[in-house]
């Protein structure tokens, strides 16, 4: 519209917590007057899984939704509005509007190419006899509440694995790992908490590996069964010293494997999507990898450790996904504003994001 200067939706803060109340202004500047019925806001959330499959030879696509919030107001007009339609006059004009987040757990901010999750707010202006103009706000949840300090979370695990190269009577070229995970649930920049013992009674030196890696799963509710995609990505990768034949090692994580922001542990909230982690610590030589190996499953939380009766918590901070893992390796291109030629072929400027989720994370100065 010629006579919309600006039309805007701004919000409080850019993340929230279920639960939360979010507070926001729809910002419209006017340069006349005009005719306006209602000014409409949505709120919705939302998960849509979306990809190509091939049936019968042919390469259909096949889609599904899922949806957590979905409130309507009308934060100005009359919604049956049947006498004479006011008029908004010029200026600058702001509507507040506020609503309130479900209690119920709800799931990450997340953005893959197979299914997303998004929160969102969408404003239509209702003009008559004219297309109504209409904004988009994109912002972030953070879910769902996993709390590190859970019980569940806090007992050690302590796992074993052993291999022989000779016979199960006797030592002799037995290779043997012993784990033990101090907790199982991390937030993002947290340290993981592991140890190992390593007794390598083999001819050949062995080196300790380990590897934190995630897994997502895909599914779209369509047939008898469904169809359904995964995909796995390395978050990080450790190797350390080698350990010589006939010898024994132990060897601690201290502050060696740090979680970057990535998505949080997704398991039996959303149905288009699962997210989880493993935490893979084997023995490899020259000659063959894994030759004996253990696994830990890492579960991603919201909430971070604490030290019991202790006055220092961790300051939490808010950070978008690396960029080697799904919810950070892609941005959809609704979100983004392509290279700018400025006159110089040989200098385009870089993409502008216009919306990545966030994810929580500590400070490493206050890490407990």
């Amino acid at each position: 519209m010629d006579y919309i200067r600006e039309f805007d939706i701004r919000l409080d803060k850019e993340y929230y917590y279920p639960g939360e109340q979010i507070n926001g202004t729809v910002v419209l500047d006017t340069i006349e007057n005009f005719k306006l019925r209602t000014i409409r806001i949505l709120l919705r959330g939302k998960a849509h899984a979306e990809w190509k499959v091939l049936l019968s030879g042919d390469r259909r696509t096949v889609k599904d939704d899922q949806y957590f919030i979905d409130e309507r107001q009308v934060i100005w007009g009359e919604k049956n509005l049947e006498t004479t339609i006011p008029i908004l006059p010029r200026g600058l004009h702001k509507f507040p509007f506020r609503f309130s987040l479900p209690e119920s757990s709800l799931p990450c901010s997340f953005e893959s190419k197979p299914t997303c999750i998004r929160y969102y707010f969408k404003v239509t202006i209702d003009i008559p006899y004219a297309s109504p103009p209409q904004g988009m706000k994109y912002f972030t949840v953070i879910g769902p509440h996993i709390d590190c300090m859970e019980e569940q979370y806090l007992k050690p695990v302590v796992l074993e694995d052993r291999k022989s190269t000779c016979c199960w009577c006797c030592k002799r070229g037995t290779l043997m790992l012993r784990g033990v995970l101090e907790r199982s649930a991390y937030v993002c920049r947290e340290s993981i908490k592991l140890k190992a013992t390593i007794d390598n009674q083999s001819e050949s030196e062995v080196r300790l590996v380990v590897r934190l890696e995630q897994y997502c799963e895909f599914f779209i509710d369509r047939g008898v069964l469904g169809v359904s995609k995964d995909s796995k990505h390395f978050v990080f990768e450790y190797r350390g010293s080698n350990v010589k034949p006939h010898s024994r090692s132990k060897w601690d994580s201290a502050n060696s494997l740090v979680i970057p922001p990535m998505p949080t542990t997704l398991v039996g909230i959303c149905r288009l999507v699962q997210i989880y982690y493993i935490l893979t610590v084997s023995l490899y030589n020259d000659r063959e990898p894994d030759l004996v190996q253990i696994q830990f499953p890492i579960t991603i939380g919201t909430v971070p450790f604490r030290i019991p009766n202790s006055n220092q918590t961790p300051t939490i901070r808010y950070e978008h996904s690396c960029s080697h893992v799904e919810g950070g390796q892609y941005i959809g291109p609704e979100f983004l504003l392509g290279q700018v030629y400025d006159g110089n072929e040989h200098h385009l400027r870089e993409p502008i994001v216009l919306y990545k989720p966030l994810y929580v994370t500590v400070d490493k100065a206050t890490e407990t």
